[in-house]
């Protein structure tokens, strides 16, 4: 998943089927490895900016609004940029996911990647979005519940973009339990969907994670070290 700045910035969304599985910790973790602009796009629980430490400023809605991109992203300490989002704001959902694609644009344009963080969930906006990214990342875990709803995420993108890149991410499950947590899906997407999805790679469970958390840092600043920390450079650079 190595930045490629020569060519057109490649856009990276980072989504799953239900809320709880640590996607916005995999995106922080991905856009501080890659280098890359983060953007907060979780309409309802947007937290971005409460993990980071950030304080108020231009956000997502501010940008959909007519603020310049520029304008609104953020240098991070930790090498990468962010663009905040506004929690509870209805204006994303109320314009259709497609108000998001002059900002990817935008994104494209200034940044040789960028992290979408997108809600939890398959409505309308969540699966819009999904379906504009270069590369969809489907993070699950190895809860049923996780595993059922991950699998809702992919069919839906199949059927609003065929032929979308896609693959699985198992988060707090590495190694063998990681690849089970692929084999489920796979399995079942070779059986229902005519054809399997691709394996992005596990990142191990480790009380790293809530430590960094609960100091508002990224894992990889915090706990460079880590095994979690090991295996979303590992995400990054595949």
């Amino acid at each position: 998943m190595a930045g490629r700045a020569e060519l057109m910035g490649r856009v990276i969304g980072v989504a799953s089927g239900k809320g709880g599985v640590g996607k916005t910790v995999l995106a922080i973790g991905l856009a501080q490895a890659l280098g890359a602009l983060l953007i907060d796009a979780d309409l309802g629980l947007a937290n971005v900016d409460v993990q980071l430490g950030l304080p108020a400023g231009p956000d997502l809605g501010h940008v959909l609004a007519g603020l310049a991109l520029v304008d609104a992203v953020r240098p991070h300490p930790a090498g990468f940029h962010v663009l905040t989002g506004r929690s509870g704001s209805g204006a994303l959902a109320a314009q259709g996911a497609g108000a998001l694609a002059p900002v990817l644009s935008a994104a494209r344009a200034r940044f040789a990647d960028t992290v979408l963080d997108i809600g939890a969930g398959v409505q309308a906006a969540q699966r819009g979005m999904l379906a504009m990214a270069d590369l969809a990342l489907i993070v699950a875990t190895e809860e049923p519940t996780s595993l059922t709803d991950a699998y809702a995420v992919l069919k839906l993108l199949r059927r609003d973009r065929p032929g979308a890149q896609a693959r699985v991410v198992a988060n707090m499950a590495g190694g063998a339990a990681g690849l089970r947590v692929w084999q489920v899906l796979d399995g079942v997407a070779r059986n229902f969907l005519g054809a399997g999805v691709d394996y992005a790679g596990g990142v191990r469970r480790d009380t790293k994670v809530a430590d960094a958390i609960r100091h508002r840092q990224p894992l990889l600043l915090r706990h460079p070290g880590s095994g979690a920390a090991a295996d979303i450079r590992a995400l990054a650079a595949g």
